[in-house]
């Protein structure tokens, strides 16, 4: 989950931001599987903490997640979501939590061959987003006409991951 610059019209799903002198942002929570791929999107206010933004960003998947809980999905997250309710949440899915700190990752990438770290996936998906300069600085004051960008940034970027090896050179 990321605060984004601060929208300057204003509008829906924004909300003080707690880091900018409680001006109006809006935040992004993306769930990507394994390749950075997005598959599931929420905005709210930046004032909103990440982990209520956790089930609505979940139940923005637009396919039907499988029944079977031996696939063993794991969520890598960050200190922001180690509370129960999140623990509880994503068990209710199928899904394995993985929460560390920032810290815990870097110690561990120091100490552990091979290790990678998984929230960078989500991390570079969102700097993809921010190469779409319609979505760097929300300029909408419609929440709908936001998410219908964030839609399409999301649809080329899957089109773009889908077909990276077919590219002429």
């Amino acid at each position: 989950m990321a605060r984004w610059p601060n929208p300057p019209l204003g509008g829906e799903r924004t909300g003080p931001n707690p880091t900018d002198r409680a001006k109006r942002g809006v935040k992004r929570s993306l769930l990507c599987e394994g390749a950075g791929v997005p598959i599931g999107l929420e905005v709210a206010g930046a004032n909103i903490r990440d982990e209520k933004l956790l089930r609505a960003t979940i139940d923005s998947i637009p396919i039907a997640l499988p029944d079977n809980a031996e696939l063993g999905c794991g969520v890598c997250l960050d200190k922001g979501y180690d509370y129960s309710e999140v623990y509880e949440l994503l068990t209710e899915f199928g899904f394995t939590a993985h929460v560390r700190s920032r810290r815990e990752e870097a110690d561990a990438f120091k100490h552990e061959a091979g290790f990678r770290a998984g929230r960078w996936v989500v991390e570079r998906t969102h700097s993809w987003l921010n190469r779409f300069r319609r979505l760097l600085v929300r300029w909408e004051k419609q929440a709908r006409t936001y998410i219908a960008m964030l839609h399409l940034a999301c649809g080329l970027i899957t089109w773009r991951e889908a077909f990276k090896n077919d590219l002429p050179k």
